[in-house]
């Protein structure tokens, strides 16, 4: 008995009765549907390693100048034989000249009236210091040395002669003060520091490499003895040749574990109330005016 010829409607509907449900995972290509052309190219075969031989190899060592491998700088003289050795415990010195100092007094970012510190530099957001790469503070700079003539008050970390004996051959006095990595911190951006509620630290001593500077009077450290650093200050103006003024521009003196001036260590600011708290419990205050520690966070 012949059978009635079917349409593709009705073949398709019988295939759709008898078959399974549709799932998700009948609407997946069949196997061979799709093929991926050749990768031609190297960079579409390398699978992830895209790194040359140059950017594994060894790099050359510290102090290298291009030429003999086997010959370089610190072969060729090997009288230093630690070259670099202390590259990473280095201190930096933001530096700061006597010129650009005048003109942040002409243009009123600084104020001569008032002490100069670290603190006081940085709230013209002209400098940038970075504790935390081992930026220790300011060097003065004797950059315009022959036209300075404002009576200040200043304390930076690092001075040279000629830059002492202008800030004096103008009547003003100069210090060169230590800051310890926590205190230089909170000295750079007060107003961070106040609104995260931590309290004013206390500034630690110098280390040990650095405490024959600041208690020299001749580089008017700020732990020399005050009889000394007067004399020093008559000694120079015989050798540079001026005449030393009677009195000196005091506008204001810091403790040597004080960041700010008038505010002691372990104080909290609340700047919404604009006040300053002082601690009350003996044990924080013993804590904040015990004996003068070093900083031995480096040599």
């Amino acid at each position: 008995m012949t059978q009635a010829a079917k349409s593709a409607a009705e073949r398709a509907l019988c295939i759709v009765e008898k078959s399974s449900r549709v799932r998700i995972q009948d609407l997946r290509d069949n196997v061979g549907a799709r093929t991926l052309g050749r990768q031609v190219h190297k960079k579409h075969n390398q699978a992830g390693h895209t790194r040359g031989a140059l950017q594994h190899a060894a790099k050359p060592p510290l102090g290298w100048i291009w030429g003999d491998f086997y010959k370089p700088w610190h072969r060729i003289f090997p009288g230093d034989k630690n070259f670099n050795a202390d590259i990473n415990i280095r201190r930096e010195y933001v530096p700061l000249s006597l010129i650009e100092l005048c003109r942040l007094i002409d243009l009123g970012w600084v104020d001569p009236s008032r002490p100069i510190d670290v603190a006081a530099l940085c709230a013209t957001q002209k400098f940038v210091i970075k504790p935390n790469l081992r930026q220790c503070g300011f060097d003065l700079t004797s950059e315009g040395a022959d036209i300075f003539t404002y009576k200040i008050d200043i304390e930076v970390q690092y001075a040279s002669q000629s830059a002492i004996s202008a800030i004096e051959r103008a009547g003003g006095r100069i210090r060169v003060a230590y800051y310890d990595p926590e205190s230089l911190q909170a000295a750079v951006d007060p107003r961070t520091w106040f609104r995260l509620g931590k309290p004013v630290p206390a500034r630690k001593a110098p280390p040990p490499s650095l405490l024959e500077y600041y208690t020299d009077p001749l580089n008017r450290g700020y732990l020399a003895d005050f009889h000394e650093l007067g004399k020093a200050r008559q000694r120079l103006g015989l050798v540079r040749g001026y005449k030393v003024p009677d009195e000196e521009t005091r506008l204001g003196d810091k403790g040597p574990t004080q960041v700010f001036y008038g505010i002691p260590p372990g104080a909290l600011v609340s700047l919404a109330d604009k006040k300053v708290f002082l601690p009350t419990n003996p044990i924080v205050r013993d804590y904040y005016h015990k004996d003068f520690v070093a900083d031995k966070q480096f040599p």
